[in-house]
């Protein structure tokens, strides 16, 4: 089975990764409730849940505030090594570049998301940074509980307006 394949036969499998992008959406949900674009993100591996994120990029006045991002950040801390190979990514929304970069730097092994974000996405919709070879490939799977996450995104910028 060529590695296209393999991803293919990933993502018909979302139904496994539903558990981990519910606990992505509850991070999500805390980010709603603090004013944060609601975005979270959970690092799993061996599956166990080792790191989780919500945006707080607004409340704590940080450019590096993304769930992902910061996700990330706790996962290497947990694990005492930047290389996150074994490791699983799991996110609400489409990773932005600067996020989709320290995914390729972190060298975590798969990404799973779920809305697409057409307005600065960098794995499909803008972008397709991890289509370009690296020193490292990230298996990608999208759209896992996609109405979901766009739901509360939708609910919050209508909020907004």
């Amino acid at each position: 089975m060529n590695q296209e394949q393999d991803n293919t036969t990933k993502c018909q499998e979302k139904k496994t990764h539903l558990n981990y992008m519910q606990e992505a959406l509850k991070e999500a949900e805390i980010a709603y409730q603090l004013g944060e674009v609601p975005v979270g993100a959970v690092v799993v591996k061996d599956d166990i849940i080792i790191a989780r994120a919500h945006n707080i990029r607004h409340t704590q006045k940080k450019i590096e505030g993304h769930a992902e991002f910061l996700a990330l950040m706790k996962a290497a801390e947990m694990l005492g090594d930047w290389r996150l190979e074994g490791c699983s990514l799991y996110v609400t929304l489409e990773p932005c570049p600067m996020c989709a970069g320290a995914l390729i730097q972190s060298r975590i092994s798969s990404l799973y998301y779920g809305a697409s974000d057409p307005k600065a996405g960098a794995i499909t919709s803008k972008l397709k940074l991890l289509d370009i070879t690296f020193n490292h490939q990230i298996d990608v799977c999208g759209g896992i509980m996609e109405s979901e996450s766009k739901q509360l995104l939708q609910s919050f910028f209508k909020q907004l307006r």
